[in-house]
């Protein structure tokens, strides 16, 4: 670390001298623009490269010898890394079913699209600019989506009702689009100063989104898991336990609304230890009912609600994830209060 010393330069202008071993080994001198990001925390970041807000992230990679899993594969990461254009080659000739699952790809990822399908070269391109994204509003509408699946995911098996659980199922892709716009912005964020300013975000506030969204994105899939049970003809659940099951559901999913309230609503303090204090007591009565099951006459009743209960478990875990980081978030916005 190096200090320098604040000057008066013309009776109007601040100027701070910049290490002379830093500007040549930047290549910086007299003349050369630098470019200024000021942030509320009272830091000035100084970039050597002009403004790059019009520079575009490219890469070009041959798939010819991946497999399709490994193009899905590849573009996913692309895209959440922060990719605005990809190019695939593969000089054999890409297939109609390639073709087909890299559209079927895209359709899960916002903003990539297809922007140019040759015979060796398929190439994508991102339509979505940060100006234009809310991160916290994703967040809200994939706590939405999430939620509203977990819920009818257990109505569904409750009511034997396969085509709730159907809508269910084909709601997942929903939820990992939203969560993987909110992995994109954040995961550029992290290298990209333009994307933070873009964004109107702190890096704070985009990890501490990204991590609750991250959360979501796995209550969607036990939400998915347990809607597979109503499409199983064998699956039953016992009348007896019904009611108990949704009961803990539910109270599982308010762990998670109470948790989640304190990172977008600001929820408080209070709000944190309280999804914390119900998971503590929803794990017990889960494991309580868990252990009922072992005297349970159908063996195949008594896994497929061990099975729900577990994923009623995680959920109010994942949960009580999002209230830890908000209550890390409660402690940081003290700081920067006093």
């Amino acid at each position: 670390m190096e200090t320098r010393k604040v000057q008066l330069s013309g009776g109007t202008t601040y100027t701070v001298s910049l290490p002379k071993s830093w500007a040549q080994e930047h290549s910086i001198e007299a003349g050369s623009t630098l470019t200024l990001y000021p942030n509320g925390d009272g830091s000035l970041l100084v970039e050597t490269k002009a403004d790059r807000s019009a520079e575009t992230r490219t890469t070009t990679v041959d798939i010819s010898t991946d497999s399709d899993d490994a193009v899905r594969q590849r573009i996913r990461a692309f895209h959440a890394v922060g990719f605005d254009e990809v190019t695939l080659l593969d000089r054999a000739g890409h297939s109609a079913e390639r073709r087909s699952g890299i559209e079927e790809t895209l359709s899960g990822l916002s903003g990539f699209e297809m922007l140019e399908a040759g015979d060796t070269r398929i190439r994508l391109t991102n339509l979505i600019d940060a100006d234009n994204v809310d991160v916290r509003k994703s967040a809200l509408r994939l706590r939405l989506v999430v939620l509203g699946m977990h819920r009818d995911a257990v109505t569904a098996v409750l009511t034997d009702d396969e085509s709730l659980a159907e809508r269910v199922i084909d709601r997942e892709q929903e939820a990992d689009k939203l969560f993987a716009m909110v992995t994109r912005h954040f995961r550029r964020a992290l290298t990209d100063l333009q994307e933070v300013e873009k964004l109107q975000t702190s890096r704070d506030e985009l990890f501490e989104y990204y991590y609750m969204s991250r959360q979501f994105e796995r209550i969607a899939d036990h939400a998915e898991k347990i809607s597979r049970f109503v499409v199983d003809p064998d699956v039953t659940v016992p009348t007896s336990m019904e009611d108990r099951l949704e009961t803990l559901a539910s109270r599982s999913r308010d762990v998670i609304d109470t948790a989640a309230d304190v990172i977008l609503a600001s929820g408080g303090f209070e709000a944190a230890l309280d999804a914390l204090t119900e998971r503590d007591k929803l794990r017990t009565e889960l494991e309580n009912l868990d252990k009922e099951l072992y005297a349970h006459e159908d063996p195949t009743e008594a896994y497929v609600v061990g099975l729900m209960l577990d994923s009623v478990r995680r959920t109010a875990e994942y949960g009580a994830n999002i209230a830890e980081v908000g209550i890390e978030q409660v402690a940081r916005n003290a700081e920067t209060s006093n």
